[in-house]
């Protein structure tokens, strides 16, 4: 087993935007590391952040847990590079429109 199974790389971006971008699998193990770059960004007021889970290889429910977590420390976030899996959870679940999840059309650069 990996001794890290998530990276996150964390990016200033114009405008006070931040983009968190996950490598890996975000699940009970690592939602930890997530939540705790989220606590790093409460000093950002109201800054947007994207979070890219284009390299995201797995996510399960403590997976959203987390992502719910950044949103509330970050006021709003955005994701993008989601999954079809991730994408049937966040469907079936109803956080679509509250974690606000860019699709193809909706061109990342727009961010910064």
């Amino acid at each position: 087993m990996p001794d890290q199974l998530l990276t996150i790389e964390t990016t200033r971006l114009a405008a006070g935007n931040v983009r968190l971008r996950l490598t890996g699998e975000l699940d009970y193990d690592s939602a930890p590391q997530l939540i705790a770059a989220a606590g790093e960004l409460r000093g950002d007021d109201d800054a947007p952040v994207l979070v890219d889970l284009t390299e995201v290889t797995l996510c399960d429910s403590s997976g959203l847990s987390a992502l719910l977590v950044v949103h509330r420390a970050a006021g709003a976030i955005r994701l993008t590079g989601v999954s079809p899996q991730l994408q049937r959870m966040l469907d079936r679940t109803g956080l679509t429109e509250l974690l606000a999840v860019a699709y193809a059309d909706d061109d990342v650069r727009a961010i910064g």
